[in-house]
Parts: structure tokens; C-alpha cells; sequence
């Protein structure tokens, strides 16, 4: 892109937009038999990213592009690179939500940004969401997206290979796993996440290159903020922040780990089968 074209898409920071929801409780059950909770593990609170179960976006059929997400423009810049993916985040935390709520979320565009890395161009946009409810603001979350070329055909893994950080072997807490088709089918049904990648497999191996169906990233961060309550139980979460470092494919199993990293942390990370990180979290509690 150009400085022209650059300078367009940043002309985009600032824009926001307000939309208005409920808290209603059939979601929550929904999720809760996704990830194979029992019925009396649902709290009457919204456990830590349960919130992305609402707010969810409504393009109409006609407005959808070809990679299944709405087509680019309207809130988002319209970055003319067709790898979109959920790159990570962090989220503060400061009154509950609870079955019931009326909730309003302001999202705001926060930042821009054009970078060169080892497979081309890279677009970063950072959004901000600040959602309410009817004891003042619940939680405000940074929301970071990249933006990537798509390879040509038969184009071979840049050089130099990534280099991987292999993941600690003294896990505290852990839980393994598989993405099966259904589990990935239903988390996209739940968040209304029409992205092909995650359910349609020759779409994501024939176009994206990938080699299998690409486990959501907001999944795997649910699954890792439920193990940090977990082991912190009975504490309130104050923050969660994570960052994703690798893709995990439905083709094997992988591992949800995490280990007490002061009286008040959790440090948390996702282990694919080769062993390395392929998503690192920290969550703040509550005294």
C-alpha cells in the first residue's frame, strides 16, 4: 500500500458505533454444552469472554465477501488484504453481568497500522469496546486484528522459518482438547462467525492454504480464561490479556495449560501438538 492508500485507512480512527443487547440465558446454556460443562457449572454471572456470546454481527446474506465475514468498510477500514484473523487483546473487568442485563457496547476504531513482515505486508487494527450494563460500565476490551496477504499457489513457507516458543512442561492446570468438526461448527453458530476458515475445509485448505480447519482464537482464549477461574476459584477476574502465536488446526488434539504466577495471576497458554505456544495469557484476580 501506499501512503495514500495508508493515510486512507487510518482516516478511519475514531469512528464509532453503539449497539444495544440482553443478556439472555439460552446462549450461555448453549456454551456451556459446547464445552462440555454440567448443567450446575453455569454461574448466575457471565464467566470471564462469555460476553462475546452477544453483540453479535448481523451482515445480511448479500453483504457477506467470500472469506464468509462481511465485506470490508462501513465500521471497519476496508484493508485490501484478505487474511483477516484475531490476533489477541486485553480486557478490565469491573462490575458482573448477569441472565437479564440490558448491555450496550461503544466500539471505537483505536489505531492503524501498516507493517512489512516475513510473508509481505501486514495491516494492524486495534478496536475498543467499552460495554455497560445496569450497574455502569462492566468491561472495557482491546480488540487486535491483523490483516495479511493470501499466498500464491504452490508458494513455499517463507524463509527464514518462523522459530516457535516451546510450551513450560510444569503446567498446574490442564485440559487436552479436540477440535473436532462440531466443536468448531458450533462455536462459529454461537458467535455467528461466518468465517469460512473454521468449518469449511476444502475453502480453507484449497484458498487459504492452510492445512486443516482453523481453531477459532476467541475459543481457545474462552478456554483459557475458564481454566485460569478455575484454578483461581471463588476469586473475581480483574483482567485477561492474551496474544495468539501460532494457528491450531482441527488435524490433532491440544492442551489448555496454566499455573499460578503470583497470589494474584494466573499465567496461561495454549500447547499444540508439537509442543509449542501457540496462544499466552495472564489474568489478573481479585484479592
Amino acid at each position: 500500500m501506499n501512503m495514500t492508500e495508508v493515510a486512507g485507512l487510518r482516516a478511519w480512527i475514531g469512528r464509532s458505533v453503539v449497539q444495544h443487547d440482553t443478556v439472555t440465558a439460552a446462549p450461555l446454556r448453549a456454551l456451556a454444552a459446547t464445552l462440555d460443562l454440567a448443567d450446575d457449572a453455569l454461574p448466575a454471572t457471565l464467566p470471564p469472554l462469555w460476553h462475546w456470546l452477544y453483540f453479535l454481527p448481523a451482515a445480511r446474506a448479500s453483504e457477506i465477501g467470500p472469506d464468509g465475514h462481511p465485506q470490508r468498510g462501513g465500521f471497519l477500514p476496508p484493508v485490501p488484504l484478505p487474511r483477516r484473523m484475531w490476533a489477541g487483546g486485553e480486557l478490565a473487568f469491573f462490575e458482573p453481568l448477569q441472565p437479564g442485563d440490558a448491555i450496550s457496547r461503544t466500539s471505537t476504531v483505536d489505531d492503524v497500522a501498516v507493517k512489512s513482515g516475513r510473508s509481505g505486508e501486514l495491516c494492524f487494527v486495534k478496536v475498543r469496546h467499552e460495554v455497560t450494563g445496569p450497574r455502569g460500565l462492566a468491561l472495557r476490551e482491546f480488540h487486535d486484528i491483523v490483516y495479511r496477504p493470501m499466498p500464491a499457489p504452490g508458494e513455499p513457507e517463507p524463509v527464514p522459518a518462523p522459530v516457535y516458543e516451546a510450551a513450560p512442561a510444569d503446567a498446574t492446570w490442564q485440559r487436552t482438547v479436540v477440535p473436532d468438526d462440531v466443536l468448531l461448527f458450533r462455536y462459529s453458530a454461537l458467535t455467528f462467525n461466518g468465517h469460512r476458515i473454521h468449518y469449511d475445509r476444502r475453502y480453507v485448505t484449497t484458498t487459504e492454504g492452510y492445512p486443516g480447519l482453523v481453531v477459532h482464537g476467541p475459543l481457545m482464549a474462552t478456554l483459557l480464561a475458564g481454566l485460569g477461574a478455575q484454578g483461581f476459584a471463588g476469586r473475581a477476574a480483574r483482567t485477561f490479556r492474551f496474544r495468539a502465536l501460532k494457528p491450531v488446526f482441527d488435524l490433532h488434539p491440544f492442551e489448555v495449560c496454566g499455573r499460578p504466577a503470583d497470589a494474584h495471576t494466573a499465567e496461561l497458554w495454549v500447547r499444540d501438538h508439537a509442543g509449542h505456544v501457540a496462544m499466552r495469557a495472564r489474568m489478573g484476580f481479585a484479592p
